[in-house]
């Protein structure tokens, strides 16, 4: 286990979506470095079986830990379905943090509100997510609407194009006689999609990802490890993906207002 406080917190996921976590983290832990891993050439994970991703998501784990990273974020929703709980058995003393839908504050934004949770299809059938679905199923009135056509247009950098906007629009036709509340982003990917998401749906719809709440968890546990990083410059942010030809979108999406 790599403990020295000035090492890097790793950040992963299975292309460029990680990349809106990255930045809660940035603004959360501003003297921390990172070192930031999207796996381009896979993605996106979230049409691969379970196994597959929990396959290439250890092995991109162990790529960061070797190159000295002191803690893991996996800003990657299908990923920490598949991944996390084994990962954490088999490094149990690494901070691994993940992400999972931000049901939770959407559920509790309004009086029995209507959500929808935008995912991959395999995060939607996992467990896990199935259980948070009944623990608010008295909350809210919950509609799944699996989303994996999102993904190649973030990756392509497709934001804010009519593209983008006809398959949004598409993807909510069945659900355009709904007063839908709050939509939630379950896929790192789909924030840099909520202007498009607006344009389609509308000002009055609250959006809702897990960013936020992994950037606090990670925080929390680099303090209770004794891990935070002491300098007080700015930190530094390492890119790397198995897609070289990636790494100049990286950067404008790093730049790129949500």
């Amino acid at each position: 286990m790599q403990t020295n406080p000035c090492s890097p917190v790793g950040v992963f996921d299975s292309g460029m979506g990680g990349i809106s976590v990255l930045k809660q983290l940035r603004i959360q832990l501003p003297h921390e470095d990172f070192l930031y891993f999207g796996d381009g050439i896979h993605a996106p994970y979230g049409v691969r079986p379970t196994e597959e991703i929990r396959a290439l998501t250890t092995a991109a784990t162990e790529r960061l830990l070797s190159q000295g990273a002191k803690a893991i974020v996996l800003a990657c929703n299908t990923a920490t379905s598949a991944a996390a709980a084994s990962l954490r058995e088999r490094y149990p003393d690494v901070p691994i943090v993940g992400l999972e839908p931000a049901l939770k504050p959407a559920a509790l934004s309004a009086t029995y509100p209507t959500v929808v949770v935008m995912a991959t299809p395999l995060t939607l059938k996992e467990e896990k997510f199935t259980l948070l679905t009944r623990r608010f199923a008295d909350t809210c009135r919950i509609i799944t609407l699996p989303a994996p056509a999102l993904v190649p247009l973030v990756e392509q950098g497709k934001m804010g194009t009519q593209e983008a906007r006809d398959v949004l629009a598409a993807l909510f036709a069945p659900y355009e006689k709904e007063e839908i509340d709050c939509v939630v982003l379950g896929c790192t990917h789909f924030p840099f999609l909520q202007r498009d998401l607006r344009a389609v749906l509308g000002d009055k719809v609250r959006f809702y990802d897990g960013a936020q709440g992994a950037a606090r968890q990670t925080r929390t546990l680099l303090e209770r490890g004794g891990l935070l990083n002491p300098q007080t410059t700015p930190g530094v942010i390492r890119f790397e993906n198995s897609d070289p030809e990636k790494l100049p979108l990286m950067e404008r999406l790093m730049d790129f207002e949500i």
